[in-house]
């Protein structure tokens, strides 16, 4: 992460790569929903927040997300 934290420092807008999401986004969030269930610190990479952020507003984000399958059991 410390890599692509640095990567985004230069490449970001609202996500990984300027104002459009972009492939680097569909990769990024499945990883951040695994560091969430593994309990990882994030605190040392703000870019890497902020661009999530920002994702979890996007429609298909929201429909996407593991937790609203119906297939899905806590």
């Amino acid at each position: 992460m410390t890599v692509y934290e640095k990567l985004v420092t230069k490449s970001m807008g609202v996500y990984s790569v300027g104002d459009e999401v972009t492939l680097a986004d569909l990769c990024l969030i499945p990883q951040m929903l695994n560091a969430a269930r593994f309990k990882v610190s994030l605190e040392n990479f703000p870019n890497i927040q902020k661009i999530v952020k920002n994702l979890e507003e996007v429609e298909a984000f929201k429909k996407a997300h593991p937790d609203v399958q119906p297939d899905f059991k806590a």
